[in-house]
């Protein structure tokens, strides 16, 4: 039975702007420190977009900050390389896995499950150092390969 009480449809509709600005504002603030120089975020906050809009997005996007030494157009081509190469290799990996697990009859395919099924109780922090001493041994340190291929093998992916 639905009841109609105006308060509590008030109320709920408040607590979800409230959650909406809480979860907007950050942003915004965000936004308005990026038109902004250095020097005035820093005496004073402000909270109304500056006149800086136009020259600080174009030195993001073409020469970057001096401490980076990237622009923002080539962290966007290394995320998307990521992204493409992670995504393909798993789906392709997890794939054929499944597949060799679920259709083939083979000699200890049920240990093969059940080590797949293992993993999914091993959290990420125990699996840093040793990708990256794999991929240290594999000389795979400082390139697209060695971000990739750690990430590819996954038991959910599998059992998905």
């Amino acid at each position: 039975m639905v009841e109609h009480r105006p308060w509590l449809t008030f109320l709920t509709h408040a607590i979800l702007v409230l959650g909406c600005v809480v979860i907007a504002f950050p942003i915004y603030v965000t936004f308005v420190a990026s038109t902004h120089t250095l020097d005035e975020i820093v005496t004073s906050f402000p909270f109304l977009p500056g006149s800086h809009f136009l020259e600080n997005y174009h030195q993001a996007l073409t020469t970057g900050s001096g401490e980076v030494g990237a622009t923002v157009g080539t962290m966007m081509l290394n995320s998307a390389i990521m992204a493409l190469g992670i995504t393909f290799g798993k789906i392709s990996i997890s794939l054929l896995a499944a597949y060799a697990i679920v259709y083939f009859r083979f000699r200890f395919r049920m240990f093969f499950f059940w080590t797949i099924f293992v993993t999914l109780m091993l959290p990420v922090e125990v699996r840093i150092l040793p990708t990256y001493k794999v991929a240290a041994d594999l000389k795979l340190l400082d390139s697209y390969s060695g971000l990739i291929f750690p990430l590819i093998a996954s038991a959910t992916a599998t059992f998905l």
